[in-house]
């Protein structure tokens, strides 16, 4: 295959001094007027452009006379052409004119070597047109350079489950199993926790001007850990030490020995520990259990007060005689709750819930025999899922989905730190501002003033980085709150009249009892929907 090239010719015999035009073969491309006149244009020749298209229509080979004659062959000449990202060089061969001299390889290197073409020259891919007869008009990729060859960021391998929201499974009876959760991590003295898997590094490139292009920064990471942890000579595994429990905590390691007691009263007053407890008994009233990780009552708990920064799990049930209250920083799953003030991050799990006000980030789900919710106020940040929802008798109950209370809160506390912020930077930028002024007038400071005034500067350069901080962070809350738009309510049973249902900001009152149903809102307003 051959594109069709032209090739300035002294023809004394036929045509005089002029330019032969030869199509292409097999495939090749034909003639570019474009190029042609650029390449007279760059030896100054005159042309007829309209007779020259003309001739070109016809096909075939075929010659152009120019109107005067040439004195000085014209050499074999070539034009350059490098990618924008300078990552390929490509080169076009135009023929010498009758009695004109050939480029030689050694002379065509010498020119890329002038032009700063160092790097990926392809010396073999010339070999056909410098010891043939030729390619001319043609593209010739004639140098290529190297991408950067990305890596492989670090990261941590965790041997046991990370993911702490694990639902209890119903019995085919209805009762909720509570024994067999597995939400504790167990784990043994000599157990590997995690290991890191380390990063494989980048490989650099370069461009076909030698210039070197660096891989990206891949990633490290380190191992966090508290105690009761071993970590090995190469710093890349950790170990228990003790038999206990294993968790995540804000991407820490975190084991704990479980601190076990037959039941919390006056025999053992209040408990407060880092790990996690379990009580197996009951828990009396007034008394308070704060945790760190995991609660666990095998029994019942009246009027108490319990705090957990893992799982709450109640076996049989919590009256709270209106002043009990459960907080978990995970999920809470209890038998039944009865005037009792919840608030989980994750989701609640009962098989009823009596007058009581429950706060979940997640879902509230009452299953089991009763699956009732009756009076209080439920609130959940996307589903709430039970059989019987109010009572004949008029019971107020209230449901609210569609809102993380937790993530309102922290989205709450981010605008206030965002204008506590705006507010530090504009008062320091008033300061600087005056200093700037007083400065052009010729006023002269002192070394103490000088050196208040730099202490200013750098507080707004910090504060300007932390409100970037802070606004990402409102951001991704802005987005999580967004995405609890699809938050419904499903009555597997019914749902009485006097309950209030709220999604978003849309409201309604049940005045019709209604059976096997769920809850959403659409376009703006709380409509009723067949169960999927």
């Amino acid at each position: 295959m051959q594109n069709g090239y032209f090739r300035l010719e002294n023809r004394p015999e036929g045509g005089g001094y002029g330019i032969g035009l030869y199509e292409p073969q097999g495939d090749g491309d034909r003639i570019n007027i474009d190029e042609l006149t650029e390449y007279l244009d760059g030896l100054n020749i005159k042309y007829d452009r309209k007779k020259m298209e003309r001739l070109g229509i016809l096909g075939g080979d075929c010659f152009y006379p120019l109107e005067f004659e040439s004195t000085e062959p014209v050499p074999e000449r070539f034009h350059l052409s490098v990618s924008d990202d300078n990552m390929s060089a490509t080169v076009r061969f135009y023929p010498p004119s009758t009695g004109g001299r050939r480029l030689s390889l050694d002379d065509f290197l010498d020119e890329l070597n002038s032009r700063k073409v160092e790097y990926g020259i392809r010396v073999e891919a010339l070999h056909d047109h410098f010891f043939g007869a030729g390619i001319w008009c043609t593209d010739i990729l004639v140098a290529k350079g190297v991408e950067a060859t990305e890596g492989t960021d670090a990261r941590i391998e965790y041997n046991f489950n990370t993911d702490n929201h694990r639902h209890p499974q119903i019995r085919e009876d209805g009762s909720t199993d509570y024994f067999h959760l597995t939400t504790i991590n167990q784990c043994s003295e000599g157990d590997v926790l995690a290991r890191i898997i380390p990063e494989i590094p980048g490989k650099a490139g370069c461009d076909v001007y030698g210039t070197a292009l660096k891989a990206k920064e891949v990633k490290r990471e380190t191992l966090k850990f508290g105690k009761n942890i071993e970590l090995s000579e190469d710093r890349r595994t950790i170990t228990s030490m003790v038999k206990g429990h294993v968790m995540l905590v804000d991407g820490k390691v975190v084991v704990s020995e479980v601190y076990e007691v037959k039941g919390v009263d006056v025999s053992t007053g209040n408990l407060e520990y880092d790990g996690s407890i379990e009580v197996n008994g009951d828990v009396a009233e007034n008394f308070e259990i704060k945790a760190g990780g995991n609660v666990i009552v095998n029994g019942i708990v009246e009027g108490a007060k319990i705090i957990a920064g893992g799982n709450i799990v109640i076996t049989k049930g919590m009256n709270g005689m209106g002043k009990g209250f459960l907080k978990a920083g995970g999920d809470i799953i209890v038998k039944f709750l009865e005037n009792t003030r919840v608030a989980a991050g994750g989701y609640v799990q009962a098989e009823a819930i009596m007058h009581s006000r429950i706060s979940a980030g997640t879902d509230v789900r009452v299953e089991g025999k009763r699956g009732t919710i009756v009076g209080g106020y439920v609130q959940a940040g996307s589903k709430v899922s039970a059989r019987y929802i109010g009572a004949s008798m008029g019971a107020s109950t209230i449901l609210e989905v569609g809102v993380n209370p937790l993530i309102k809160m922290q989205y709450s506390r981010m605008q206030k730190a965002i204008a506590d912020h705006g507010k530090t930077v504009k008062n320091a930028e008033v300061i600087l501002l005056n200093f700037r002024e007083k400065l052009k007038r010729g006023f002269k400071y002192n070394e103490s003033q000088i050196k208040y005034v730099k202490s200013v500067a750098k507080l707004v350069e910090e504060k300007n980085a932390e409100l970037e901080q802070l606004n990402n962070r409102m951001e991704k809350l802005r987005e999580m709150m967004e995405t609890q738009s699809q938050a419904e309510i499903l009555v597997s049973q019914e749902i009485f009249p006097g309950t209030t249902i709220i999604i978003g900001e849309a409201s309604k009152t049940i005045h019709t009892s209604y059976n096997y149903c769920r809850f959403v809102k659409e376009m703006g307003e709380i409509r009723m929907a067949a169960m999927k």
